[in-house]
């Protein structure tokens, strides 16, 4: 933000130039110099900060200005200076949708004087003529004021017309009431507003802390070859609400083509034995607002959906543009896809992989307008069906663009709609579509296993520029991911990426098998052998080793702690053994200070001494507090040096909670 991008109060109304005096410059939250909005939550304070100054050593005032978008009339709150120039103050959007904010300056003249007037009456100097200049400003501010600041100048004015004694003027003009009644009615003199308007998306509480569960409606059956239904996965919601699950995303629930065909482990035409893959969206029986008629109908989808309501749980549904050769588009809109020289639309292509069931949607096609709307379309369609998240697949082949025009006419009417973005790409670009409306985004903690690379990976994603914009949502696995580490470190290494992901990320999720720790890959690959993806799978979900306690244990915990529920409160703590992670997460008036340590050897126990900083738990050095293992339920005392042993064949983790200080 450089400092030109000011206007003064003189040049608002006025084409003739006038200098300004004052600067304001680096103003945060901001994102690309304004370019994008920044993200906050509805009902959290907004913290704005600014470098602002001006020539001389005159007393500046400044305010932080915000309204609505829609709104017209700004309100304002001061701004106070904390170091080196450097202003704060804050303001708290209450409401889920789009607000704009700045920041005005201006020189106190009252306050510049009473500030020099003060220095000569302390070296004894003559101060006649200062009391004259001082009687005038009063009584500019006189002729504008009104009720108890009126009188308040008015008996001011008359105890300095009084005298000429600079002591018993400045008792006079030094009181509090003086003070607070001189900077509410002052002239803003030299008023320089930063521009442009910084903007910001106020989300709901959903857009930072959520716990995801991903199931195939299909999968969710008692009967080997027949597939489940709505009806099947609605039996499965009281369990997965009492594991601490507030959000079920599907994977597409839409007809699936038949040309092409996926089959097991993906083989090419499986044909109409192989159920193909949910991806491959199109049929005859329609396209992308319609349901698979192997799974239900559109009215089973809404009393799926009605259900999990009632529970305390919203439905995401997966947002994929692309099509089956047998979608309803490639008939009525041909032009929407890329055709070859012999005439023929080539399918998706990921190299080495191939998609021979999948086209691609052109998005250079000359019908941009038509193929935009239909997209839209779409959105709104299952927004009225009660759908208030999508998570989108592979959003990073498709302009970034058209992401942010459409995640803003969804928003412009439907703030409360949530959009991740399910992009495993390059750094830029997925910070390019969080900037552009993604209100949250897959990430790299999948690959993030040591200690380094968590810590290098959180700091970046807490303390640099992305903070203001790319909210992440750490999954511990996906249909296409199953980490090496899951694949080797058996229970204990589920358990332990479980802790990571829901302690570090307040939004976290796992793919369901993830509690019966499957973990059987392709060979050299990440893939699920026997992927869910190409083939039907009915799975006790009691079966003997399931973490589903565990989970349930940590998703109830993150629920009871607030600390864990926000994201930029992580701080990194020091132990002596790189086999083990621990970070401490607070609350800012710290009632709740959650300590995390969390062996990331899946094999092996290890030791280490963890060291607490004092002021992280509120005691002074040296004192003791009484912790709760929230895992185990065991009770420590610890301080600033505590030992901590952890053995992933009896816990990986510990979470305490600091209950008291000794």
């Amino acid at each position: 933000m450089s400092s030109y991008q000011t206007r003064t109060d003189f040049q608002l109304i006025s084409p003739v130039p006038r200098l300004s005096h004052i600067i304001i410059e680096e103003v945060t939250p901001s994102v690309d110099g304004g370019r994008y909005p920044a993200k906050r939550i509805a009902g959290e304070p907004c913290v704005v900060e600014a470098d602002i100054f001006r020539d001389g050593h005159q007393v500046l005032r400044a305010a932080v200005k915000w309204r609505r978008k829609r709104d017209e009339v700004f309100d304002e709150a001061p701004m106070a200076p904390f170091d080196n120039d450097r202003w704060r103050g804050e303001f708290i959007p209450t409401d889920n949708t789009r607000y704009v904010f700045t920041i005005e300056a201006w020189t106190d003249l009252f306050a510049s004087w009473l500030a020099d007037f003060t220095k000569k009456v302390n070296a004894a100097r003559p101060v006649a003529s200062d009391i004259l200049e001082g009687i005038a400003l009063v009584e500019k501010m006189f002729s504008s004021a009104k009720g108890a600041d009126r009188e308040s100048l008015e008996r001011l004015l008359a105890r300095l017309r009084k005298t000429s004694d600079g002591p018993t003027a400045l008792a006079s003009i030094s009181e509090a009431e003086i003070s607070a009644v001189t900077e509410r009615v002052g002239e803003r003199f030299g008023l320089t507003r930063f521009e442009p308007n910084l903007e910001l998306v106020v989300d709901r509480e959903k857009a930072r802390y959520g716990t995801w569960y991903e199931m195939f409606v299909r999968s969710q059956g008692r009967e080997p070859g027949k597939p489940g239904t709505f009806h099947d996965a609605e039996r499965r919601l009281p369990e997965l609400r009492d594991l601490g699950f507030d959000v079920v995303y599907l994977a597409p629930i839409h007809p699936i083509g038949h040309t092409n065909r996926k089959g097991l482990g993906n083989s090419l035409n499986g044909g109409s034995n192989s159920p193909g893959s949910p991806w491959a969206i199109g049929s005859e029986a329609g396209g992308h607002t319609a349901i698979d008629p192997s799974i239900g109908t559109l009215g089973d989808f809404d009393r799926f959906n009605a259900a999990a309501n009632r529970l305390g749980m919203e439905v995401a549904l997966d947002f994929a543009i692309q099509c089956s050769p047998d979608h309803p588009w490639v008939r009525e809109h041909p032009n929407w896809f890329h055709h070859r020289p012999d005439g023929s639309i080539k399918y998706a292509e990921n190299p080495p992989k191939e998609y021979e069931d999948i086209y691609p949607i052109d998005f250079d096609t000359p019908d941009q307008r038509g193929l935009f709307e239909a997209m839209l379309g779409v959105l709104r369609f299952w927004r009225d069906h009660g759908v208030k998240i999508f998570r989108v697949d592979n959003p990073h082949t498709k302009p970034v663009q058209f992401w942010n025009w459409l995640i803003n006419e969804v928003q412009a009417t439907n703030p409360e709609v949530i959009f991740l973005a399910e992009a495993f790409t390059r750094p830029k670009l997925m910070k390019a579509l969080a900037k552009a409306g993604f209100t949250q985004s897959y990430t790299y903690f999948t690959w993030r296993n040591t200690k380094s690379e968590l810590t290098e990976y959180m700091t970046e994603l807490t303390q640099t520029p992305m903070k203001e914009y790319f909210r992440p949502n750490f999954f511990t696995n996906t249909p296409d991911i199953l980490s090496p580490v899951l694949q080797t470190g058996g229970r204990a290494a589920f358990k332990m990426r479980l802790v990571l992901a829901s302690t570090l990320s307040p939004s976290y999720g796992i793919y369901s098998g993830y509690e019966l720790c499957e973990h059987q890959a392709v060979p050299g690959t990440e893939e699920y052998l026997n992927s869910e993806k190409y083939e039907l799978k009915v799975r006790d979900w009691n079966q003997p080793g399931n973490i589903k306690e565990f989970i349930g244990r940590v998703n109830s915990i993150r629920r009871e702690n607030r600390a864990l529920q926000q994201f930029l409160n992580l701080q990194f703590l020091t132990t002596d053994n790189d086999q083990i992670l621990f970070f401490s997460k607070a609350t800012p008036d710290n009632k709740n200070v959650i300590l995390v340590a969390v062996n990331l050897d899946p094999l092996n126990a290890h030791y280490c001494t963890a060291f607490v900083p004092p002021e992280v738990v509120g005691v002074a050095p040296g004192r003791s507090y009484r912790v709760t293992d929230l895992l185990t339920g065991a009770k420590y005392v610890w301080s600033d040096r505590n030992y901590v042993r952890l053995d992933p064949a009896v816990e990986p983790a510990h979470i305490l909670r600091v209950e008291q200080r000794l």
